[in-house]
């Protein structure tokens, strides 16, 4: 019950980060749900949750990493909405009289317009990554100390250029000082990947059929939920500023505000128009769509990413192997490091059942629907930007301790989110659990579902009625036929 209880506080400590304003200003950064840069909440500390002690004598052997690529551009669709917005609004400036409008809009043009590729890592998603290596190996420098070979520190990567390109910066980082290459000291470092085709270890949502269909099907419905929001901050936009703003306005207004404040930290332009408890909304749509599509609200969602999990745990149990057969060092891997998506990262996430409270965890390993995460002002666990901000990750380092240690398992394994212990449902709400609690409690139940029956089974088996679809049903006079106002946000994040 006190582990609960402290699972419960670092929940309500989560809420307080997030809403309260009394000791400083508000800060749209912090409220971009997954585009949030990871600098805004990398350094959030659960004051309420005290990490567990790493026993005396207890020594890491092995980290594995599941991160997220840093900071990226605009993709190539998303930047023609915005010129389309620029668009828009210049045909709205005809007519009227400008005494509202905000001097930024007379004549605004998008930054990113003549661009015609989109979607890359930026100098600031360089830097995030960067640095974290250089975090990591200090944090763990055991694990990394010797000479490098990419046997045993492996470094993964899915085949789209933002997550490369993360897998090296983090390899620059990881690695500096250790080679001879220029001033740094750089040294050549190997980044493997899989096809797009066939890479069901970190694009394990691009090649699940079942999944693919199940997303097709529930997007039209998440868009439905977000339209209430949406036509209510419109009304109040219009009533602000005098502008005759659509629903797509709004909602290109509110990515355009996500893409100012996270990419160029400009905060007094697109930011500017929404007030905090607008902002609040909007991002809980976004945190929603997470939820729905690639988080919780369907076991498919995570289900589909067992080979991600299984092939942490060999990691875990080939080191446990080396450890017991006492292997040199330099023979076996130490570190397995992965860099990819959102669309990979929530769904581990959820395999490792985190940011649950009370009885979830037992509702997903039943395979349980949860609840969608409610709308503002309730507090709720589930943010975007803590989830998955980019560069967002999961790390577990596995120990080994010596007999006389206070632990009865000889092996553990610590969860860190974001650099920092985190409460873990399956070990009684701590970060350190033992070995075979974290097989058999976490990863066992998971297993039972391999890749090929998830995402080849018959498609009229996934959930006759979905979530959204069950929620929208008593409210359906409510929620007139779309005429296509709102644009679907497909993007691969």
């Amino acid at each position: 019950m006190r582990k609960m209880a402290i699972a419960l506080s670092f929940l309500l400590f989560w809420t307080i980060v997030k809403h309260s304003n009394s000791n400083q200003e508000f800060d749209v950064r912090q409220h971009l749900s997954t585009v949030t840069g990871y600098g805004v909440v990398k350094d959030v500390i659960n004051t309420s949750f005290v990490p567990s002690h790493i026993p005396d004598g207890c020594t890491p052997i092995h980290l594995n990493l599941v991160a997220r690529h840093g900071t990226r551009s605009p993709t190539k669709k998303r930047m023609k909405e915005l010129e389309k917005l620029a668009s828009h609004l210049e045909e709205l400036m005809r007519d009227t009289t400008l005494h509202n409008v905000p001097a930024w809009m007379r004549g605004w043009k998008s930054p990113w317009r003549g661009k015609s590729k989109g979607g890359e890592l930026i100098e600031k998603g360089e830097g995030e990554l960067y640095n974290l290596g250089i975090r990591i190996k200090e944090m763990f420098p055991s694990l990394f100390e010797g000479d490098y070979h990419p046997d045993v520190h492996t470094i993964k990567a899915t085949q789209v250029h933002r997550a490369s390109a993360s897998a090296v910066a983090f390899g620059m980082g990881l690695l500096s000082g250790k080679g001879t290459l220029g001033h740094g000291r750089h040294r050549a470092f190997a980044v493997t990947s899989e096809s797009r085709a066939s890479d069901i270890l970190l694009r394990f949502y691009d090649t699940c059929e079942s999944y693919k269909a199940y997303r097709e099907k529930e997007e039209p419905a998440v868009n439905k939920l977000k339209e209430p929001v949406l036509d209510e901050i419109s009304s109040a936009l219009i009533h602000r500023y005098g502008l005759n703003f659509t629903r797509q306005d709004t909602a290109s207004l509110w990515f355009l505000c996500k893409q100012e404040a996270s990419l160029l930290d400009i905060v007094d332009q697109a930011c500017g128009l929404f007030t905090p408890s607008e902002v609040a909304l909007l991002e809980w749509t976004d945190d929603l769509e997470v939820f729905i599509l690639k988080g919780y609200g369907q076991s498919l969602n995570y289900r589909m990413g067992v080979p991600l999990l299984e092939d942490v745990l060999q990691s875990m149990e080939q080191a446990i192997k080396a450890q017991e057969e006492k292997h040199p060092p330099g023979s076996y891997e130490k570190a397995r490091l992965r860099f990819a998506h959102a669309e990979t990262v929530v769904p581990f996430t959820c395999l490792l059942g985190l940011f649950l409270e009370g009885s979830e965890f037992q509702k997903i390993q039943r395979e349980q629907p949860l609840e969608i995460p409610p709308q503002p002002p309730r507090s709720r666990n589930w943010w975007g930007s803590f989830v998955a901000p980019f560069a967002g990750n999961n790390i577990l380092i596995l120990y080994t301790c010596p007999a006389s240690s206070s632990t009865s398992s000889k092996y553990l394994v610590q969860v860190l989110h974001n650099e920092k212990p985190i409460p873990v449902p399956g070990c009684n709400y701590s970060d350190l659990c033992p070995f075979e609690v974290f097989k058999e409690g976490i990863v066992a139940p998971h297993l039972k579902h391999s890749y090929n029956a998830v995402c080849t089974a018959n498609l009229e088996r996934i959930e006759k009625k979905s979530i959204t679809s069950k929620l929208l049903l008593p409210f359906r006079w409510l929620f007139p036929v779309s005429t296509g106002d709102t644009q679907s946000t497909k993007d691969e994040l």
